[in-house]
């Protein structure tokens, strides 16, 4: 109250604010655990971001991999702090965001209607057979069940595509390629 009287607040508002914190002092007490808790989380949070920058941003890509807007403001975030976000390839992608050197790999399983199974069968043939070498090549080896139009679309337009040696806008459904 003493305090209070120094920094001239009136008498009746600062026993109702005495009054207030006094009523929610058990709260306060009751969420000490929790308090601590989310204390070293935000700790163990800030160290790794501050100094494993590339896997931490990997990780939380990959932790939201399926929701577009959170993908982009990460995305976002990750430029802001130097961190380059390599485009998908299906002859250097894994199946979600991947550090690589100072950068991130963008994940094939996080491209729009190619889903992990997908992801999945072009990561086992590039590490049976090797790379893919052609548009043909990719058909040829991944099984028609993980490829179906929009699958096949969603990998050219992405850029995952590139690397076999032909470019986006030549590489549409129907057209010769690589």
């Amino acid at each position: 109250m003493a305090g209070c009287a120094n920094n001239k607040i009136p008498e009746k508002k600062a026993e109702r604010i005495f009054n207030l914190m006094e009523e929610f002092r058990w709260f306060t007490a009751s969420n000490k655990s929790h308090s601590c808790a989310y204390a070293l989380l935000a700790y163990q949070t800030a160290y790794l971001k501050t100094h494993y920058p590339v896997e931490f941003m990997a990780a939380l890509l990959t932790s939201e991999a399926g929701n577009t807007d959170k993908i982009v403001k990460y995305i976002n975030e990750a430029r802001g702090m130097s961190i380059p976000i390599l485009p998908p390839d299906v002859n250097e992608s894994d199946l979600y965001f991947t550090p690589v050197s100072e950068a991130i790999r963008f994940g094939l399983a996080a491209i729009k209607n190619v889903g992990e199974n997908t992801a999945k069968a072009i990561r086992e043939s590039r590490l049976n057979a090797g790379e893919f070498r052609s548009l043909y090549e990719f058909c040829e080896r991944i099984e028609s069940r993980f490829l179906n139009k929009r699958v096949f679309e969603s990998l050219i337009k992405s850029g995952a595509m590139d690397s076999l040696g032909c470019a986006r806008e030549h590489a549409g459904v129907g057209r010769r390629c690589g």
